[in-house]
């Protein structure tokens, strides 16, 4: 029989409040070596995810737009909203300013298969696994799904 994201999923996955501190945030990631973070509101339900592609705008800062000015008018060559997205979580201080909160997530009867295709066509690296209420019990992966097909050729 083919495995389901519940058999392979880490249940319980660690997890963070949109306003936990950023700094402490990424101290948890690093401790248990983990490289995402589901968001968690007060009603345990999902709201976002931490990852550390969210983290780099810290490090690597953000570029301002390239522009031209055209009788005393600035006319940016890229569209300034991006910018100021990604000024805001090169700035931000608390985990709601710098995470992703468009996520993709998977329940936990979806097959692996399912569960690797929707990895791969979103390119995303872990799947938060919420129930009906959207609340997270576990999370999946790439590296889980690895390991599966590790055990299966054992």
């Amino acid at each position: 029989m083919a495995k389901t994201v519940a058999d392979v999923m880490t249940s319980n996955p660690i997890s963070v409040a949109p306003d936990t501190v950023l700094k402490d945030a990424i101290q948890l990631m690093a401790d248990n070596h983990v490289g995402g973070l589901p968001v968690i509101n007060a009603d345990n339900h999902l709201v976002g995810i931490l990852s550390e592609s969210d983290l780099m705008w810290q490090t690597t800062g953000v570029d301002m737009p390239a522009y031209i000015m055209l009788l005393d008018s600035v006319i940016y060559l890229k569209n300034p909203t991006q910018y100021n997205q990604e000024l805001h979580k090169a700035l931000g201080q608390l985990v709601k300013d710098v995470m992703t909160d468009h996520v993709v997530t998977i329940a936990p009867d979806k097959s692996l298969r399912e569960a690797a295709h929707l990895m791969h066509d979103k390119q995303v690296r872990r799947l938060p696994v919420v129930d009906g209420d959207q609340q997270v019990v576990g999370i999946l992966t790439r590296g889980d799904i690895v390991r599966e097909m590790a055990n299966s050729y054992a």
